[in-house]
């Protein structure tokens, strides 16, 4: 039999290789035992396999340390890309000789431990299927895939470079009582075990060189958690730090962190500080008690100056109304209704145009109210002076008079305010510092000296309204007009003083909160103060508003 080659030894290796890749086939006669193949071209690649084969045993039987009183020999068969050949050599290996003898070993004194082949998958396949009956292995050069699973578990598999997993005994080296050493196996490492399994450690038959089961420290400082950075301490070594904690704003989201990290301005740093979460966002809302609250008296107080109204068109004859001028009365008692709303535009979510609109409706409104209790007052001083003979101030009781200064005071507050719009308008403002960790959001006036000029305009307009009503108390009047405008003004002006100090202590919606209990308590004062009185005589006092009243009391002056 031709095609083969081979070495005794006391283990056997067989292989079948490519050593020719074509052959002349022959047709049988079926008379005579069929002729061999006759092989040719020759293959470089398997003849490069085999050459390494006979190298590896050459190199063991070399080496007296590798298989002590071993040495292994080899049988190489040429199988020339046909079935037939395949077949003829697998059984030439199983038999030990050249004539085939199925089911029979020939050489007792070698045994094979395992057959490497055949390269095609379909000459494989056949060999594995004899092989598996007599116990023979079969390694498969070409099978680059190797993923299964064994009976007991285990995870065979190659990687990519063709190793098969690590699988490492974990060793705890220990010095005994007689000072030798001693190698004891506290875990291991398998690669292919699942996750979680691949690493099993006794721990506590670790013992480490204190003599101790616990594990002992590598450093002097323990590790920083989450929240905390690392601070070096000065004159010790690198691995000795003291933790301390980020700063307000500030995160570290990793245990040791080097340093802590600046949260964004619309974020803060959590109880933890180990994430940035957004700010609370705070201005006065109509969803919290405080604002709703607000509104909701701003809305109820504003029907008192309507109601009011309507009780004067009712008796508009009779003399309390007349006496106190009608159609200035009304006028008054519109801007009031006003000022009572204008409070609501300082409650909600603070946007372009309500930050616009909020402070110049407030002081115009209130301009009108101011101005037309100032006019009342002058009409009542006028009145009573006119009434002399000879004064020439009959002229000036005329309503106009009382509309001419209405729209006086109008226009300078009207310039006021255009001026403010026009060179340094309020707008929207997010405040970040004020309180941490919290986005107030509030109108900033632009120009604060604009604000403090109307405000201030207003204030001397209730000034004069006071300073002349207070001079006129004593006049002969039978209702006491100048009286009450004094007593009135009197609790404007000190609102709005006390308002002052509280409008720079305050921050936020607080702030808000104060002008509008200010707007809310001023209007309220003139209200009180100036029709009230008023309307008590209508509704409760009939008597005293009739014309016989009238008289006997101007005779009792």
């Amino acid at each position: 039999m031709s095609g083969f080659l081979s070495q005794p030894g006391d283990i056997i290796i067989g292989g079948t290789f490519l050593i020719h890749v074509n052959r002349n086939y022959i047709q049988p006669l079926f008379t005579t035992n069929p002729s061999d193949l006759q092989c040719h071209t020759f293959g470089s690649e398997s003849y490069q396999g085999m050459q390494a084969l006979m190298f590896a045993v050459q190199e063991i039987n070399k080496n007296p340390e590798l298989l002590p009183n071993t040495t292994l020999g080899f049988q190489i068969f040429d199988t020339c890309t046909a079935m037939r050949r395949a077949t003829q050599g697998m059984f030439w290996m199983l038999s030990g000789r050249q004539e085939l003898s199925p089911n029979y070993h020939c050489n007792r004194e070698s045994r094979l431990a395992g057959i490497i082949g055949d390269p095609g998958s379909t000459k494989a396949i056949l060999m594995a299927q004899i092989l598996g009956l007599y116990h023979c292995p079969q390694l498969f050069y070409y099978v680059k895939h190797v993923n299964f699973k064994t009976k007991d578990g285990n995870h065979i598999f190659f990687d990519a470079k063709g190793n098969p997993p690590p699988i490492y005994d974990i060793i705890n080296w220990r010095v005994s009582a007689n000072r030798s050493t001693e190698q004891i196996i506290v875990g291991s490492y398998d690669a292919s075990a699942p996750d979680g399994k691949n690493l099993p450690v006794n721990t506590s038959t670790i013992s480490w060189k204190t003599g101790e089961s616990q594990i002992p420290l590598s450093r002097c400082s323990e590790s920083c958690p989450v929240g905390f950075t690392k601070l070096t301490l000065p004159g010790k070594p690198i691995c000795c730090f003291q933790c301390a904690r980020c700063p307000q704003g500030q995160i570290s989201n990793q245990t040791d962190a080097i340093m802590c990290q600046q949260c964004s301005w619309d974020t803060w740093s959590s109880f933890q500080q180990d994430k940035c979460i957004p700010k609370a966002i705070d201005f006065l809302s109509y969803e919290e008690l405080l604002g709703l609250s607000l509104a909701a008296i701003s809305i109820s107080s504003s029907v008192v100056p309507l109601c009011i109204v309507s009780i004067f068109m009712r008796h508009k004859t009779t003399p309390v109304v007349r006496a106190n001028n009608y159609s200035l009365s009304c006028l008054l008692l519109l801007s009031l209704f006003l000022c009572f709303l204008c409070s609501l535009g300082f409650i909600g979510y603070p946007q372009s145009g309500m930050c616009l609109l909020r402070q110049v409706a407030f002081g115009m409104v209130f301009s009108l109210c101011i101005s037309s209790v100032l006019a009342k007052t002058i009409t009542v001083v006028i009145a009573f002076t006119a009434i002399q003979p000879g004064s020439r101030l009959k002229r000036w009781t005329s309503i106009k008079v009382s509309y001419c200064v209405v729209v006086f005071c109008m226009c300078i507050q009207l310039s006021v305010c255009i001026v403010w719009l026009s060179f340094s308008p309020p707008f929207p403002e997010y405040d970040i510092k004020t309180q941490p960790g919290v986005i107030i959001i509030n109108c900033n006036e632009g120009s604060p000296t604009a604000f403090w000029c109307m405000l201030g305009f207003l204030g001397i307009l209730a000034s004069i309204s006071f300073i002349v009503a207070f001079l006129a108390r004593r006049l002969p009047d039978s209702f006491n007009e100048a009286k009450f405008i004094t007593f009135s003004m009197l609790a404007f002006l000190t609102v709005w003083i006390s308002f002052i100090p509280a409008y720079f202590s305050a921050w936020g919606k607080y702030t808000v909160a104060m002008e509008i209990f200010a707007i809310l308590s001023s209007t309220w004062a003139m209200v009180a103060c100036i029709f009230m009185p008023k309307c008590y005589i209508i509704l409760l006092r009939p008597v005293m508003n009739s014309r016989e009243h009238l008289m006997k009391s101007s005779r009792a002056q």
